[in-house]
């Protein structure tokens, strides 16, 4: 299947080719249009199927659909390391990078960034132990 299937905004699929995506893995096939019609679930496969996609692309283009606060946290992924934030947070520039959607890494241990939100819309990743609230 390919990306345009899924019927994306033109400027997400321009960020999708960009990385040199051209199909859906079958994770991504069965979950993308899941996400998309606002359904939970949970997912799980090998390393290197695409799931960091099959979860980002949907959640992008919802953002991109349905979001009209600017300047504002619009979506948080809650991951539990450092690492794989770090990972998830630079896979959504990638992807986005052609939107008006921006992303931040947030984790403890590391002073964040004071202007997070360089671009109108903002998706957080932080990690587990950041997303607590202090004692």
């Amino acid at each position: 299947m390919y990306f345009h299937e899924f019927d994306f905004d033109d400027d997400l699929l321009d960020g999708i080719d960009a990385m040199g995506y051209k199909t859906a893995t079958p994770v991504q096939e069965q979950v993308i249009p899941v996400i998309l019609s606002g359904r939970d679930l949970i997912a799980s496969a090998q390393t290197g199927t695409g799931k960091t996609a099959a979860f980002l692309l949907p959640t992008i283009q919802n953002i991109l659909s349905h979001t009209k606060d600017d300047h504002q946290i619009n979506s948080m992924i809650i991951v539990p390391t450092r690492e794989l934030a770090v990972q998830i947070a630079q896979a959504l520039e990638g992807m986005s990078y052609f939107t008006n959607i921006s992303s931040i890494a947030v984790y403890g241990g590391a002073t964040a960034p004071r202007s997070p939100l360089r671009r109108k819309r903002c998706l957080t990743v932080r990690t587990l132990s950041s997303a607590r609230p202090a004692a």
